[in-house]
């Protein structure tokens, strides 16, 4: 059974830090690309960043210079550090787990975690 179990969410003051966890289980962790996404309310889904098997890292433009992806395979984790945060970045953040194999996509969600940006 695969399972992506986020935490580290919860309340910041503006131009605070955070730092998202996302631990993996039931799947070949080293071998996906593993995504946060965040959905603010009444907004669509967004990605924040990504990082591929290979380490290779990509960030939203809204996070750029504030936001680090990083992962741990061998503690089948995912990270998110998050500094200078904004009220804007108040949202649902979610862990995704993704693997396309020749015409099959391995495609896995985490249940998500709030976290939210006010003084």
């Amino acid at each position: 059974q695969v399972q992506l179990v986020e935490s580290g969410g919860g309340l910041v003051q503006p131009g605070g830090s955070l730092r998202l966890s996302c631990l993996a289980s039931g799947i070949a962790f080293n071998r996906y690309t593993m995504n946060w996404y965040r959905q603010a309310a009444g907004m669509q889904r967004e990605l924040v960043a990504s990082i591929t098997s290979g380490g290779y890292t990509n960030y939203g433009d809204s996070v750029k210079g504030r936001f680090t992806i990083s992962r741990d395979n061998a503690k089948n984790t995912v990270y998110l550090q998050m500094t200078s945060l904004k009220p804007e970045d108040t949202a649902v953040y979610s862990c995704n787990a993704k693997w396309q194999v020749t015409v099959t996509l391995n495609n896995y969600w985490g249940q998500g975690t709030q976290v939210t940006v006010s003084s």
